[in-house]
């Protein structure tokens, strides 16, 4: 009876397990290097995940067990890709074929309908849904989404939204009958706001921000990891695939389009399997010392004003009970 009582004591314990989700754009050599990484850096990255054992799953297992409550598995990997470009079916389709692993394409409408940029047809994109990839939506037009445009209303903006959000949708189901309700921001743009909307529609919300997911993640902030570019290095990707998501019980000011200019960070945390005094949180390369409001709650505030655009807070803490584990969370700001 003892040992059965230290079993189940070690077991509640234990960090749920975590997936991380991977993003690419371009599988290419004479694109944007920003965004792309070479077919060979790419069969790499999933000769790596095979190599070492993990999981890739389709995003639809991932949702599934994110919104029924079941045990996410363990070092479970989605690969995901933005923007629809053609490369992706002519030089990551294939090496992902031969791999056999699932993966999920977001795509606008729109510009495929208008055939803007490199882009697939949808000729091309039939066959990858009949080979079993999984096609979502990435807006109607791959538009800034997170507020309203100079001079729009916020009654007039929402309904611009719901209406790209929902048209994106419905070409979608038309073009390859798929209707997941997976919604990738453009950009990775989101605000309280638009995850209101995102939620109102019953749809998911996923970004571009760094983090693992775990089973408290928030259903309209889903975190990425970008894999392209100075991401792309094997070195760095395999760390970030021994990431846990930190339980954050609530966002208490955590919207990404911000009020105050430096913008300040307050979560409020399950704390089991991290100290606080290792918490460290990042803007840049400036170290943020959090403030403690009460057991588990803390805020984090950069020093100086945000640059204009896009940027963001990291924050990190190693794990107590998954040896060579760290938790990890990333806050996108939008100036």
């Amino acid at each position: 009876m003892r040992v059965l009582l230290l079993c189940c004591l070690l077991l509640l314990s234990l960090p749920a397990s975590a997936a991380v989700m991977l993003i690419y754009h371009h599988v290419a050599e004479d694109t944007p290097r920003v965004s792309s990484v070479t077919a060979a850096e790419f069969r790499g990255h999933l000769q790596y995940l095979r190599d070492n054992h993990f999981q890739v799953i389709g995003l639809d297992v991932l949702i599934d067990q994110l919104k029924s409550g079941k045990p996410i598995a363990d070092n479970a990997v989605v690969i995901t890709f933005d923007d629809s470009y053609e490369n992706n079916f002519t030089t990551a389709h294939p090496i992902l074929q031969e791999f056999g692993y699932p993966y999920t394409i977001f795509i606008s409408p729109g510009d495929i309908d208008k055939g803007a940029g490199p882009v697939m047809n949808w000729q091309q994109i039939k066959q990858m849904s009949e080979d079993g990839v999984l096609v979502a939506n990435h807006a109607m037009w791959h538009e800034h989404m997170a507020r309203p445009e100079p001079g729009e209303s916020e009654a007039d903006w929402l309904k611009r939204m719901r209406q790209s959000i929902l048209d994106a949708e419905r070409r979608i189901k038309e073009e390859t009958g798929q209707n997941h309700q997976w919604l990738a921001y453009p950009y990775g743009e989101f605000s309280a706001k638009l995850e209101q909307l995102v939620q109102e529609l019953g749809f998911i919300g996923i970004g571009q921000q760094s983090g693992a997911i775990g089973p408290l993640t928030k259903l309209t902030r889903i975190p990425r990891y970008p894999a392209a570019g100075q991401y792309a290095d094997l070195k760095d990707l395999a760390q970030k695939l021994r990431t846990l998501a930190f339980p954050i019980t609530n966002y208490l000011a955590a919207d990404q389009v911000i009020s105050a200019n430096p913008p300040t960070l307050r979560l409020q945390l399950d704390i089991t399997d991290f100290r606080k005094q290792q918490l460290r949180c990042f803007a840049g390369a400036e170290v943020l010392e959090p403030v403690w409001l009460n057991d588990n709650t803390f805020e984090v505030k950069a020093s100086k004003a945000l640059n204009r655009g896009r940027s963001r807070y990291n924050c990190t803490a190693p794990s107590l009970s998954k040896k060579g584990y760290f938790y990890w969370y990333s806050q996108p700001w939008l100036n």
